[in-house]
This record gives structure tokens, C-alpha cells and sequence, in this order.
């Protein structure tokens, strides 16, 4: 099945309008990548645990050893690959040629599933190994997790979306776990909805509603301390509640195999229509649960 013909155009002008979507990734900006994953299918992410300082008792004593705990993370990467066929009869029927568009389109794609592939990181399970190789699935903590109906900060009661109490809920985990967020400054990753549920909050006065009205609109990306990346590619839990994710970003590791493999081509067994392709390889893990907290949020 191809469309297109959906495009042909007689007298109007040839313009090829994009349906709304979301162009390019909004969270590879606040990802690191690992240099390292040049070669291979997977790779590993070091781990280096706590360790703590031993009190001096006796001069000239022994020279206290301290055994540094390391562990690994997993990280595999997949091969994903876009195409489309622009027949030569398509480009002469059009008053302009669409190449260029199916161009973007492909970018926008791409674009798309680096965010899928950073979120569901996020959320999902990582893979720790341990000294024989031996791969063993690390979900996410249920400490690093706030529940849908949860009030820790104020007195309501029930289901609730993103809340002003969930936001600080999350920072206090954040916290706790000794995270230095004026050294790393946090992500939150929600949909519109979710920031629009904000605004009603009676939580927030009069001098906060200002600062979450510009959220809204726009105007700002920051609040409590989180900066806020809008994205319709949440994911849901078994009940539906959407799950509105709080990070730093070194808490995912992403290794990339080939950044962009892209061609555009004449295919010779397909009549001569012009071929874009565009391909990458890459993967996501979890590297620092204490740095990600999920936050269950109701969606009505």
C-alpha cells in the first residue's frame, strides 16, 4: 500500500503540510551518551557504590582499606530503520517535489524514538550483572515510586494528578538519597494534561500561580526546581494513571551504536522511485535508581 497519491495537486499550491506531530526528540538533550559504544550489541555502564572513612586510633597503624563496592548495568542496543518509496510519476504530478518533506518526516521519526527508548529506560527494568556475567532484572524501587492517591504534603484524599505535593514528594526522595540538585538540575517528564492539572492546584498562591500560568503558556520551563519537558509519549500503569517521571540526567545511560545511518537513492527493482532510508542503533538503561522517581498520576 503506498499514499502518495494522496498528495497529487492540480491547481493548488504545492505545499506539503505535516500533520501535527512531534518534531525531533525533546529528551536526548538531557541524556549523556557513553563514548565507549562504538562496536557491539551491548555494553556495560560502571556502577561505584559508598564507601565510608575509618577513624584514626594509634600512630602508625595500619593503613585502613576500604573495599569499593562496584557493580554494572546493562545497556543493549537495537537497529531501527525508516523507508519510503517517492515514485518518479509522483514527483512529476506534484507542483513541488516531496522528497524533502518525507526527509523530515524520517528526522521526525527518528527523533520520536529516541524519546521511547529514553522513558521506557526510565521506568522499566535494568539489568544488573553480576561477577559471572549472569544478567539479573532490576525494576524499579518501589521507595523510588508515588502512588496516584498520594498526599504526603497536604490533606486531600483520593486519586489526584500532578500536584504540588507530589512535586515535593519527589524532591524529598531526590533529596534522601543524597542527590545534589544544585549540581544536577532535575527533569520532570509529563503530558499537557498533566501540567494544565497543575495550575488548579489549591496548593499553589497567588505568586506561584504566575510563575505555573507561564508553564502553561510556555513562557517558562522551570518550576520548584524541575525543569519541564512536555511529551504525549508517556507511558501508563496497569490502572491507566499516567506516569509523569522525575530524573537527573545522569541516572540513564545511553549508548549509540551508529548516531544516523541516511540515504536517498534511485531503486532500480522498484521502477526508478526515489528511496529515502534512514537508520540508527542505539540503547538506554537505568544506570542510578535513586535518581528517577515515578509518579502515578490520574488522567481524568
Amino acid at each position: 500500500m503506498t499514499t502518495i497519491d494522496i498528495s497529487f495537486v492540480e491547481q493548488f499550491r504545492g505545499n506539503v503540510i505535516h500533520l501535527a506531530q512531534q518534531q525531533g526528540s525533546k529528551l536526548r538533550r538531557y541524556i549523556r551518551d557513553d563514548p565507549d559504544f562504538l562496536q557491539g550489541k551491548a555494553g556495560y555502564f560502571e556502577r561505584v557504590g559508598q564507601t565510608a572513612m575509618a577513624k584514626r586510633t594509634t600512630r602508625h597503624g595500619d593503613t585502613p582499606l576500604m573495599d569499593v563496592p562496584h557493580s554494572r548495568r546493562r545497556v543493549t542496543m537495537d537497529d531501527y530503520e525508516w523507508a519510503d518509496l517517492i515514485d518518479h510519476q509522483d514527483r512529476i504530478r506534484q507542483l513541488i517535489d516531496p522528497s524533502s518533506a518525507y526527509t523530515r518526516s524520517a528526522m521526525m521519526a527518528m527523533g520520536r524514538q529516541w524519546d521511547d527508548l529514553i522513558i521506557a529506560a526510565l521506568t522499566g527494568s535494568a539489568y544488573s550483572m553480576d561477577a559471572d556475567d549472569a544478567a539479573t532484572a532490576v525494576p524499579l524501587p518501589t521507595g523510588q515510586k508515588i502512588d496516584v492517591n498520594d498526599h504526603t504534603y497536604d490533606s486531600g484524599s483520593g486519586d489526584v494528578s500532578l500536584t504540588v505535593s507530589k512535586l515535593q514528594k519527589a524532591r524529598q526522595i531526590l533529596r534522601a538519597n543524597e542527590v545534589d540538585l544544585d549540581m544536577e538540575k532535575p527533569i520532570i517528564i509529563c503530558s499537557e494534561l498533566q501540567i494544565q492539572k497543575l495550575l488548579t492546584d489549591t496548593k499553589i498562591s497567588s505568586a506561584d500561580y504566575n510563575n505555573v500560568r507561564a508553564l502553561v503558556t510556555g513562557e517558562l520551563n522551570t518550576y520548584m526546581g524541575f525543569t519541564f519537558v512536555q511529551t504525549e509519549r508517556t507511558l501508563t500503569d496497569a490502572s491507566d494513571d499516567e506516569l509523569v517521571v522525575a530524573f537527573c540526567p545522569s541516572a540513564i545511560g545511553l549508548a549509540v551504536g551508529e548516531e544516523m545511518f541516511f540515504r536517498t537513492s534511485e531503486r532500480a527493482d522498484k521502477s526508478y522511485a526515489q528511496q529515502i532510508y534512514l537508520a540508527f542503533s542505539a540503547g538506554a538503561t537505568r544506570v542510578e535508581d535513586e535518581k528517577v522517581v515515578q509518579i502515578a498520576c490520574d488522567p481524568s
